[in-house]
């Protein structure tokens, strides 16, 4: 072949658009020129997208029907709600602290109950069990389970309702894991204000889950009426598990998989933090903090967990420290509120944030003290009248 005849030959193009097959447009390996090869059309692809989808635009509901679905026991209003609460939007923020208003004359006639351990002491199953053994007595029963986010990407596993199985398909069970998202105040004022909701809701049993680590159980004793520390045993130095200020704040303490091998050293555990509890002073309530060895995974002993629980609440509520507490709480989080938003009253003034860099710098320079800065800024801020 010369060389003519072949700068005459044009090589096929290629397919750079890979022609789908169904489209009525042949393959060019369907060419007359590849011998040998043949594609077969194929069929017909459907769109990725029904056609027959409607999107519906959920209806945007007032304050009002927020309390009507609340009030009835209404789970999805419920959980819009609590949405709402959640929220960082300053107008789904208004209507929020609207329903909460109204919601409060129907809230406060709860048990709630605080569960924290470190991580792995089987919280979320032993919260299964336990929330069982409420709803086979009667009632309605509120989980309120706040879970750590990442400090990088705030992002958050929200896994609670996979180990609470049979809780998570119960008609008369709400589970509602709420992330951290690094900001414990926030967190903990949204899960005080959603507990007012599930009380209007009818829900007469509360339990919050806490993260089990830093300053969460702080935070969440002073919402609830019992602390309920759940503690292991067999897992090295016990004494590791008895911090003052947890145990302070601990009204049972309950060592969980005490079960099998495990039962001697879990009974041994129960034996010193018995101990290392006559070692503190009787707390406000008069009540002495019991120590009971349970299996949250072969439910063991659950009748000895909740007759603690039982016992605590009749003493409370006989001595008066039950409505005591609860005006302590009330005051607390009016504090923290207010506290709350002068802070972000004070940060987001953009004149205090233009005086808050440069101080910054000139700290970091070294030409002004850290203290001598922070004055002049809340100077500044309070002459003003901001």
């Amino acid at each position: 072949m010369d060389n003519n005849h072949k700068n005459n030959v044009q090589a096929p193009e290629p397919d750079c658009h890979h022609k789908q097959a169904g489209t009525g447009l042949d393959h060019p390996e369907n060419d007359a020129q590849y011998t040998g090869l043949q594609v077969n059309a194929g069929i017909v692809q459907p769109p990725s997208v029904n056609p027959y989808l409607k999107r519906h635009k959920r209806p945007q509901l007032t304050a009002n029907d927020y309390v009507e679905g609340i009030l009835a026991g209404n789970t999805t209003v419920l959980g819009q709600a609590v949405t709402l609460v959640e929220s960082l939007n300053p107008d789904h923020q208004q209507v929020a602290q609207e329903v909460i208003e109204k919601c409060l004359p129907y809230a406060g006639h709860s048990k709630r109950i605080g569960i924290t351990g470190v991580p792995g002491a089987g919280k979320s199953t032993s919260i299964d069990v336990f929330g069982m053994h409420v709803l086979e007595r009667g009632g309605k029963l509120a989980v309120l389970a706040i879970d750590p986010s990442s400090e990088r990407t705030k992002g958050s596993i929200l896994g609670d309702k996979t180990r609470m199985e049979r809780l998570a398909v119960h008609p008369r069970a709400f589970i509602r894991p709420s992330p951290s998202a690094g900001s414990l105040g926030g967190v903990a004022r949204k899960t005080r204000e959603t507990i007012v909701l599930c009380e209007a809701a009818g829900y007469d049993t509360v339990f919050v889950e806490t993260v089990g680590v830093g300053q969460s159980e702080t935070a969440v004793h002073s919402m609830v009426d019992f602390f309920l520390l759940i503690q292991l045993a067999g897992t090295g130095d016990e004494l590791q598990g008895i911090k003052r200020g947890i145990m302070e704040m601990a009204d049972g303490i309950v060592i969980n998989k005490a079960d099998g091998d495990n039962v001697e050293r879990a009974n041994l555990a129960a034996a010193q933090f018995r101990n290392a509890l006559h070692l503190f002073p009787l707390p406000p309530s008069g009540w002495s903090p019991q120590v009971i060895t349970y299996s949250g995974y072969y439910e063991l002993n659950i009748d000895a967990v909740w007759k603690m629980i039982d016992d605590y609440f009749a003493h409370v509520e006989a001595n008066g420290y039950f409505d005591t507490k609860r005006r302590h709480q009330e005051r607390y989080w009016m504090r923290e509120t207010i506290e709350e938003q002068l802070k972000a009253h004070f940060y987001n003034n953009q004149q205090v944030q233009r005086l808050l860099a440069d101080k910054q710098r000139a700290v970091l320079a070294s030409r002004q003290s850290s203290f001598t800065a922070a004055s002049d800024v809340l100077d500044f801020y309070f002459k003003h009248g901001f």
